[in-house]
C-alpha cells in the first residue's frame, strides 16, 4: 500500500511542477498560454502575474508532497507527520480539480488531470497504517 501511495502521489507531485513551469517559467510563450484559452500575447502579458503566483502555489503542493512521499517509509511520529503532508497536499490538488472543473466544459479535461492522481493517492495514503 505505501509504494502505491508513493507512486501515485509522486505523478500528482509531477504534474504540479508541470503545472509550476507552465505557470511561472514558461507562460509567455505562445503554447503554453493557448492551453489556457488564452488568445493572445497581450492577454498572456495581462494574466502573467496571477499565472506566477499561482505556479508557485502548484510548487508548494508539489514540495509538500514529495517531503511526505519520502516520509512515508518512517514509523512513529514521523510516519504521522507523513500521511498529513501527503493527505493534505493531495486534497488541496483535489479541491483545486474540483473547483478548475467548475469553470467551464472546456477545463474538464485539465480538472480531470489534475483531479485523478490526486484523489487516488489521497485514499490510498489515507489507507496505510500508522
Amino acid at each position: 500500500m505505501v509504494i502505491a501511495a508513493q507512486l501515485v502521489a509522486a505523478l500528482a507531485a509531477l504534474l504540479h511542477i508541470v503545472f509550476f513551469l507552465f505557470e511561472s517559467v514558461f507562460w509567455t510563450r505562445p503554447a503554453i498560454f493557448a492551453r489556457f484559452g488564452i488568445g493572445s500575447q497581450q492577454e498572456a502579458d495581462t494574466i502573467r502575474p496571477m499565472a506566477y503566483n499561482q505556479g508557485f502555489y502548484n510548487l508548494a503542493l508539489a514540495v509538500g508532497v514529495i517531503v511526505g512521499i519520502a516520509m512515508l517509509e518512517t514509523h512513529g511520529g514521523s510516519l504521522i507527520v507523513a500521511k498529513t503532508l501527503v493527505i493534505f497536499g493531495t486534497a488541496c490538488m483535489c479541491v483545486a480539480g474540483i473547483v478548475l472543473a467548475t469553470t467551464g466544459r472546456s477545463y474538464r479535461q485539465a480538472a480531470a488531470i489534475q483531479f485523478v492522481p490526486a484523489v487516488v493517492a489521497l485514499i490510498l495514503a489515507s489507507l496505510v497504517p500508522a
